[in-house]
């Protein structure tokens, strides 16, 4: 049993799914921290500081301080504010992740080699007689009838 799993654990795929768990985390870490101490501080100007999660709805119609105090006192409380904060908060995450990978896409391109187009074959040939266009594979001109020298181009090719 022991030799099963050290046959698992080191199988080349599990080890680049523990490179890739233990980057993912640091990277969520890095995202959090830029949404946290750069994009929240900066959405807190826009909205006049406005903190949702004090946003509530004691369900008994009383009226509560905050939503701890409704629920000590037992009411059902309803945290919108705190759905609108998170709403928000996933939409700051998505929006650097998104700058992130178009950062590192643009980065990538830009390290990789240009490929050269390969100059397209031709698909056709002009007539020697009347000086239409016809199929390079041609024998004879649909439009002149006349008899085709041999093309220089191997059709087959």
């Amino acid at each position: 049993m022991l030799k099963e799993f050290k046959e698992f654990a080191l199988k080349g795929n599990m080890i680049d799914m523990a490179v890739g768990v233990i980057i993912g985390g640091a990277f969520g870490a890095l995202v959090t921290a830029l949404v946290n101490n750069i994009f929240m501080p900066l959405l807190s100007l826009i909205t006049a500081g406005a903190d949702f999660s004090t946003w509530f709805i004691a369900l008994d119609g009383n009226k509560y301080a905050t939503a701890e105090a409704a629920a000590e006192a037992g009411a059902a409380v309803v945290n919108f504010g705190l759905f609108i904060s998170a709403i928000i908060n996933f939409l700051l995450m998505a929006f650097v992740v998104f700058l992130f990978v178009r950062a590192i896409n643009k980065a990538r391109a830009a390290a990789k080699p240009a490929e050269e187009a390969a100059p397209e074959e031709p698909t056709t040939k002009v007539c020697p007689f009347c000086q239409s266009e016809i199929a390079i594979a041609a024998t004879r001109c649909p439009h002149c009838t006349s008899e085709l020298p041999e093309s220089p181009i191997d059709p087959a090719a």
